[in-house]
């Protein structure tokens, strides 16, 4: 008895709900990323096997290349606050625009004379603009440790916790300005603070 043949069908399946799945998750991580900033000079950290990922607030960070020192200290309303605090100390006064634009950036590296200057100017020239790095000196009057001293009483009466400290320091950075950097701290009483380094390969 022959057989009976079974005609053959095509297979298809139905990807609609599989694309939606991509597009959902996409969508997720486009909007949760957070965009890498780019540190005003380039610096090439030492290298650890240890791993601590960096806070997304009560932090600060002093980025340490080239002989300059850049402030960073991480929340908007953080950084609004040391502002206002910094502009008492210094008689300058800062308009809601210009608090706004400071509380934007990340990364800092101006003295207090021209900070007003560099918040004035337009994106573009921003990042042309050579930033000379905030004064650091051994003395009580060192503009660094008045914006660390500042951003500390800010985190504290907006947040209610210290502020963490890290160093990011160039690997190929001359002592002296890392040590400055460390007797500012050292000065305030600031004997525990993290440095920041990439993952070595093994």
């Amino acid at each position: 008895m022959p057989r009976v043949k079974v005609g053959r069908k095509s297979t298809a399946i139905d990807m609609t709900a599989m694309c939606d799945v991509a597009f959902l998750l996409l969508t997720f991580f486009i909007l949760s990323a957070k965009p890498k900033t780019q540190d005003p000079l380039p610096a090439e950290v030492p290298a650890s096997i240890a791993t601590f990922a960096i806070p997304e607030t009560d932090f600060s960070t002093l980025t340490v290349a080239q002989g300059k020192v850049f402030f960073n200290v991480q929340g908007a309303d953080v950084r609004v606050a040391t502002l206002e605090q910094m502009g008492e100390k210094y008689n300058v006064t800062f308009t809601p625009e210009e608090k706004q634009t400071f509380a934007g950036i990340e990364s800092f590296g101006v003295p207090m004379n021209i900070l007003k200057q560099y918040l004035n100017l337009s994106s573009d020239d921003k990042s042309r603009f050579q930033q000379t790095g905030i004064p650091v000196d051994s003395t009580n009057t060192s503009e660094l440790s008045e914006w660390v001293n500042n951003a500390r009483k800010a985190n504290v009466s907006l947040h209610g916790v210290d502020l963490q400290i890290a160093i990011k320091g160039d690997s190929k950075e001359q002592y002296p300005t890392i040590k400055k950097v460390i007797s500012t701290l050292q000065k305030q009483q600031i004997n525990k603070f993290n440095l920041i380094t990439s993952l070595k390969t093994l």
